[in-house]
């Protein structure tokens, strides 16, 4: 196989992946929501897991433009108390994601991605604040439960994002922390899906490359409007739309 050869796309494919990889270059410097729209579109178009291979090297080339704006501002901590715990639930969504059908995989995304949006919503809604429990069982819900979203279809931001916002972490810690916690658990999960998965090829990668123009400029733009938006109204329209996208991977 040359692997120089891109994958087989329709025109209308190729218009989504450009710009889904415009949007991860938003979200992961700006706009979090953003990726949790995407995600159920692409699974809905490509297949369950087929999609969370397209789209995980993307992640990654995200991830680390994050980290050249925000590396500098994260507190190790946060990261470390759940990085034990999130190794756990990628290893249960790894298993459980090897021994289902694409129906059942794309059901088991739009259910995490509904889970994270109903979780979101509540937050957005609740009026007096939020206090993050104490005891270890807490980070251990939480790593375990973005590890496994993580796993099977890179849905664990908004459930991050609650944790961290509980924390009132300002904005560049939080986005901070997000780039660092993001890059370890997208890279760990690489050697997973390429030998075991099997779904990332040397054709995804050289995909990856081709796309990773898109995936600057987005990060650029995320960058410059994170700086400047009140996106709450945006929020609510992203929080709907996917509620829609992901109801619709039902059927």
């Amino acid at each position: 196989m040359d692997i120089f050869n891109l994958p087989d796309l329709e025109f209308t494919q190729w218009i989504l992946v450009i710009v889904v990889a415009f949007l991860v270059g938003i979200s992961k410097t700006g706009l979090t929501g953003l990726l949790t729209m995407v995600i159920p579109v692409l699974a809905a178009i490509f297949g369950g897991k087929a999609s969370t291979g397209i789209i995980l090297p993307m992640l990654i080339v995200g991830d680390i433009l994050a980290l050249v704006y925000y590396k500098r501002h994260a507190e190790k901590e946060d990261i470390l108390k759940l990085l034990p715990w999130t190794g756990a639930g990628l290893i249960l969504g790894l298993t459980v994601g090897s021994y289902i059908d694409d129906v059942q995989f794309k059901a088991l995304i739009a259910i995490s991605v509904l889970l994270c949006l109903i979780i979101l919503i509540y937050f957005e809604i609740k009026e007096d604040g939020v206090k993050v429990p104490k005891g270890i069982w807490f980070h251990a819900f939480t790593g375990i439960l973005a590890g496994f979203t993580s796993m099977i279809g890179n849905a664990a931001g908004p459930i991050f994002s609650v944790y961290l916002l509980a924390k009132s972490v300002d904005k560049n810690n939080y986005l901070g922390i997000t780039a660092w916690f993001f890059f370890i658990v997208n890279v760990s999960k690489l050697p997973l899906q390429i030998f075991i998965w099997k779904n990332i090829d040397l054709q995804i990668m050289f995909l990856t490359a081709v796309l990773i123009p898109a995936i600057v400029i987005g990060g650029v733009i995320g960058a410059y409007i994170v700086k400047k938006l009140d996106d709450k109204v945006f929020r609510y329209l992203i929080i709907g739309m996917t509620a829609v996208v992901s109801v619709k991977l039902f059927f």
